[in-house]
């Protein structure tokens, strides 16, 4: 018998443990207009938990008694009023309790919708000020009683909230008045722990395959290098092709040049002597180049040695000279 009670004992810790609930309201938001209806379910809850409230008239009310109507762990209010503002919360019969969110029904003709739940550190949160009529109008938005943002579409957006960004926070329209202030809360984000990769997750390319943000960069350096090495051959042969103009008009000056033959015939009875380094002075042509400023002449001589005599006089060197 006591083995039968301490493992009852033991099974009722461990359930109450390990099922807990989470409450959550449709719409979520934490504003509503009067008369607008309201859904709160109890989740991931086993049976026996309920939806409990405590307003300014009540405390730890359950639903079905005396407001809302229950279905098992859910709750609803087809027509919300003033007196359905307050603190909701699921509770079990053992006495466990979940989330708590606040709820405000207004009758004014101003609402601010904003998460009824805390957000998550890092996300994004929009907060809408509405009123009865149709398209959200421009707004003025508040945060704990000082004016933060002017909104002309009605949407203010918080980018990756973080704990600075808790506070009360309402909204005015011109004209319309304002809403009342509702609390947003932000909550630490869940640390999850990576798993370290296995081994058939990895491909095996994926080391292999070179990146390709660098093969752009050396494309543009090698079609600079050509284009600099074709520069460079162009410059060469514009400079060639200068150097060689000079020289073509060199030879256009000189067509004026006329050439003359002049033949000198010896005596064939002088006898042709050794010439002063004492080689015999043969049949030669001598070329005299008469030069003016303007022309250039060029002479032949040829002479003929007399074959009869076997010495030859001397005869003074040939003389070039340059007229000019």
């Amino acid at each position: 018998m006591k083995d039968t009670s301490l493992l009852l004992l033991l099974s009722s810790l461990f359930c109450c443990s390990t099922n807990s609930a989470r409450l959550t309201v449709t719409p979520s938001t934490s504003q509503i207009f009067r008369d607008n209806s309201v859904s709160l379910r109890c989740e991931d809850a086993s049976d026996g938990w309920t939806v409990r409230r405590n307003t300014s008239i009540e405390n730890r009310a359950e639903c079905g008694a005396g407001w809302g109507i229950s279905a098992g762990s859910s709750c609803n209010i087809s027509s919300s009023n003033p007196l359905d503002s307050g603190v909701y919360w699921c509770e079990s019969t053992e006495g466990s309790t979940s989330n708590t969110i606040n709820i405000t029904v207004s009758v004014g003709s101003v609402i601010l919708q904003s998460p009824a739940l805390p957000v998550i550190e890092g996300d994004d949160v929009t907060l809408t000020c509405k009123t009865k009529m149709a398209d959200p109008p421009p707004a003025d938005f508040y945060k704990d009683g000082v004016s933060t943002r002017n909104e002309s579409d009605g949407h203010m957006t918080l980018h990756h909230v973080n704990r600075s960004d808790e506070g009360l926070y309402k909204c005015r329209v011109q004209n319309e008045g304002e809403s009342p202030e509702s609390r947003l809360s932000v909550s630490e984000k869940p640390t999850t722990t990576a798993r370290p990769p296995t081994s058939s997750s990895v491909s095996p390319t994926s080391t292999s395959t070179p990146p390709s943000f660098w093969l752009l960069p050396v494309t543009a350096s090698l079609c600079v290098l050509v284009l600099l090495v074709l520069l460079v051959v162009l410059v060469v042969l514009v400079r060639r092709c200068i150097g060689r103009k000079p020289e073509a008009a060199e030879v256009e000056k000189g067509e004026d040049v006329t050439y003359s033959h002049v033949k000198i015939s010896q005596s064939r009875n002088k006898p042709i002597k050794q010439s002063r380094r004492g080689r015999e002075s043969g049949p030669a042509a001598v070329y005299s180049e008469l030069k003016t400023k303007r022309d250039v002449c060029y002479g032949e001589i040829t002479i003929n040695t007399n074959r009869r005599k076997a010495e030859i006089v001397p005869e003074p060197d040939v003389l070039y000279s340059s007229l000019r």
